[in-house]
C-alpha cells in the first residue's frame, strides 16, 4: 500500500496535471456561462434517491451492480444519471434546466483501457421543456464551439505546455444514423468513426432506455442521439427525447423486462399526467476536458483516478 501511496503522489505532482486542471476550470466557467447566459436555471444534484436511471438494456453499457446504501429502514441507489429526476423537476415551472451532476457507475474492470471509462464522474445534465432533439444539436453544437473558444482565447499556455492545437469547429456538426455508422465502420462504430473524423460529430437513433422516445412515425426507430468527439475521443454526450405518457412508459419498462416496481413514485407522477415532453442530455465533464486537453485516458484529468479496475488508494 506505502508503494502505491508513493505512486499517487508522483502522479499528483506530474507537470501536466495543473495545467489540464485549469483548462477545466475554464471549461466548466464557461458551460455554466453559456447556460446561464441561454435561460437555464442551475439545479443542484441529487446524490440518493429511491430510484434512478437503469442504465439499460443499452448495448453501450458495462456497469456490473448499481451502488445503494442503507440509511435507517430506507434503501437508497447512488445516482447513476439524473435524468428521471431532470424529468420531474421540469415540474417547478423552470423551462430548461441543468446541473453538475456527479454519477456513480460501477463499470466491468474490462473497461480499464478503453480510455473513457471512469466509475464516478461528474455530468452537465440539462433538460428542455416541450424540446426536441434539433433543439439540443443545435444548442450542444453552440456550447461545445464556445466552449473550445475560450479555452483557446484563455489557456493558450497551458494548451501550449500540452503540445495540444483545438479548432473551433464548424457548425453544423455532421450528422449520421447507428445504422449508416455499421454499414461503414462495423458493428463496433464508435472508434473507428471517432478516428476518421476531423471535427465532432452526431450519431442518432439508438435503441436503448425506456425513457428515449421512440419514434411515433417510425416504430424501432428512436429520437435520441450521442455526440461522438474525433480523434478517436469517441463518446462525449448521450441524450434524446423523453417518453412522457404513463402507457408508453410502463410498455417499455415491460418490454425491457425492469421491475416496475423499482419505479413506483416516478410512474405515480407519470400515471397522473403530470409529465411533460421534454428532450436533454449529459456531457461528461471529464471526457469534454480530455478532449480538450488531449490526454490518453479519462483518468488523468482527476487528481485522484476513479478508473474502473484501479485500486482506490486515497
Amino acid at each position: 500500500m506505502l508503494s502505491q501511496l508513493e505512486d499517487v503522489v508522483s502522479y499528483l505532482k506530474r507537470e501536466d496535471l495543473l495545467p489540464i486542471l485549469r483548462i477545466q476550470t475554464t471549461v466548466i466557467k464557461a458551460i455554466e456561462d453559456f447556460m446561464v447566459s441561454r435561460g437555464f436555471v442551475q439545479l443542484m444534484p441529487v446524490i440518493t434517491s429511491r430510484f434512478t436511471d437503469p442504465l439499460g438494456p443499452d448495448p453501450g453499457s458495462s456497469v456490473i451492480a448499481l451502488p445503494k446504501i442503507k440509511y435507517y429502514d430506507e434503501e437508497l441507489v447512488l445516482t447513476q444519471s439524473m435524468i428521471l429526476h431532470k424529468q420531474l423537476a421540469l415540474l417547478t415551472g423552470a423551462e430548461k434546466i441543468f446541473i453538475m451532476s456527479p454519477n456513480v457507475r460501477l463499470e466491468n474492470r474490462a473497461r480499464r483501457s478503453s480510455g473513457k471509462h471512469l466509475f464516478e464522474f461528474t455530468q452537465m445534465d440539462f433538460e428542455i421543456a416541450y424540446g426536441t432533439m434539433e433543439d439540443v444539436m443545435s444548442l450542444t453544437e453552440d456550447l461545445v464551439r464556445e466552449v473550445i473558444s475560450r479555452v483557446v482565447k484563455e489557456r493558450r499556455e497551458e494548451l501550449e505546455l500540452l503540445g495540444r492545437k483545438l479548432e473551433v469547429p464548424p457548425k453544423p456538426f455532421k450528422v449520421y444514423t447507428t445504422h449508416e455508422l455499421e454499414e461503414m465502420y462495423g458493428k463496433d462504430w464508435e472508434t473507428a468513426a471517432s478516428l476518421d473524423h476531423k471535427y465532432p460529430f452526431w450519431a442518432v437513433c439508438f435503441k436503448r432506455e425506456f425513457y428515449d422516445r421512440e419514434d411515433p412515425e417510425r416504430p424501432g426507430h428512436y429520437r435520441n442521439y450521442d455526440l461522438i468527439y474525433p480523434e478517436g475521443f469517441g463518446e462525449g454526450l448521450s441524450g434524446g427525447e423523453r417518453e412522457w405518457e404513463y402507457d408508453r412508459i410502463t410498455m417499455r419498462i415491460k418490454k425491457d423486462g425492469l421491475d416496475p416496481s423499482r419505479y413506483r413514485e416516478y410512474l405515480e407522477v407519470a400515471r397522473r399526467g403530470l409529465l411533460i415532453p421534454s428532450a436533454g442530455a449529459g456531457i461528461g465533464i471529464e471526457r469534454l476536458v480530455r478532449f480538450i486537453a488531449g490526454t490518453r485516458h479519462v483518468g488523468d484529468v482527476q487528481p485522484f483516478r476513479r478508473v474502473p479496475g484501479e485500486p482506490v488508494i486515497l
